[in-house]
């Protein structure tokens, strides 16, 4: 079994990427996204779905809205009420749901041999989120806690890394300061975690894809060669049970 994720912020090319790779590869590749953004997604539960459409409903009607997801609109720091409380922690309940079923999804496609790459992560994406001064109220951050201490790593993260300039001008999106503030929190993150390699984003395409390839390749290999091995002296140790 054997998993990749590919963190970076936007524009650096994660899901151009991680379709090339479930094309041209030469070893057999699934590719799921991972992301906090339900409507990116081709896997999701029906609440999700729910979810999203209904916090759209809400962020149409008070001009709040950014994104497809429901965790992307700015709640603010407003107190909150006994409707309010009760609807994060539906939310809260969902997310978990929504990870886990994706996760389970991913386990039974590298049971059956393939390599799964991951468009973006959840722990990234909701370690990331609030960093720009968000105060985030106490189910967030117990989502954090959550994702932080029991939800599965990769076996690979792959960070696609482009300075901010590069990034502003590939999207157009946020300001340099916010960017730059992103891709070192990225950068701290892979300070923290195992397996974590950083990519040069900036150069042409087919260099940063040959790079990403090569790694994929090999994980999956090492992986599989690793996994023959302890099956050998498993069935080693079992005969001479026999002897």
């Amino acid at each position: 079994m054997f998993s990749v994720a590919l963190i970076g912020p936007d524009g650096a090319g994660k899901t151009t990427l991680a379709a090339r790779l479930k094309q041209s590869s030469a070893i057999p590749i699934k590719c799921l996204y991972m992301g906090i953004n339900t409507e990116a997604s081709s896997h999701a539960l029906p609440t999700s779905r729910l979810v999203a459409f209904l916090k759209r409903r809400q962020n149409a009607g008070s001009g709040t809205y950014r994104c497809g997801d429901d965790s992307c609109a700015a709640e603010g720091n407003a107190k909150r009420g006994p409707g309010g409380w009760l609807w994060a922690v539906t939310r809260l309940i969902n997310r978990v749901l929504e990870e886990w079923y994706r996760q389970l999804l991913s386990w039974s496609y590298q049971i059956r041999g393939y390599a799964l790459v991951y468009d973006r992560h959840f722990l990234y994406d909701f370690t990331l989120n609030g960093i720009d001064g968000e105060n985030q109220p106490a189910d967030k951050r117990l989502h954090r806690r959550l994702l932080e201490n029991f939800y599965p790593r990769p076996h690979l993260t792959i960070y696609l890394d482009a300075p901010a300039e590069v990034l502003f001008a590939r999207k157009g999106e946020k300001t340099l300061e916010e960017l730059e503030r992103r891709r070192q929190a990225f950068l701290q993150l892979g300070y923290r975690a195992k397996n974590f390699v950083r990519i040069d984003a900036t150069r042409p395409f087919d260099v940063v894809y040959a790079e990403v390839s090569g790694l994929v390749e090999q994980g999956y290999r090492n992986r599989q060669a690793n996994a023959g091995c302890g099956l050998r002296f498993r069935l080693q140790r079992l005969g001479k049970l026999f002897d």
